[in-house]
């Protein structure tokens, strides 16, 4: 039986936002980030340029079921619209740790 430990899960999540985005693409965040506890997942860096127009955000979850449920979640869903109005291009690095 594999360690729980084990099967965490790291996210590297690096947003590239428009000026003109960078409202819409907070306001998604104000709505999204808040759901993280409820599905076991942790917030451990945020950060983000003067202008707002690159964020970086580094993430856990205890396992890929915790974050399937995080992402299917229907508020995180509904917040959507909020996350393409802003054009962010995000790049998501899924990552474990190296033993």
């Amino acid at each position: 039986m594999a360690n729980r430990k084990d099967d965490a899960l790291t996210l590297v999540l690096i947003a590239h936002i428009p000026p003109n985005g960078v409202e819409a693409f907070q306001a998604y965040e104000d709505r999204v980030l808040p759901l993280l506890n409820e599905h076991g997942g942790r917030l451990q860096r945020r950060l983000r340029n003067d202008m707002g127009t690159v964020e970086l955000h580094i993430v856990s979850f205890p396992s890929d079921i915790a974050l399937e449920k995080y992402r299917s979640d229907p508020r995180r869903t509904a917040a959507a619209p909020l996350l393409e109005r802003s054009a962010a291009k995000v790049e998501r690095l899924f990552l474990r740790d190296v033993h």
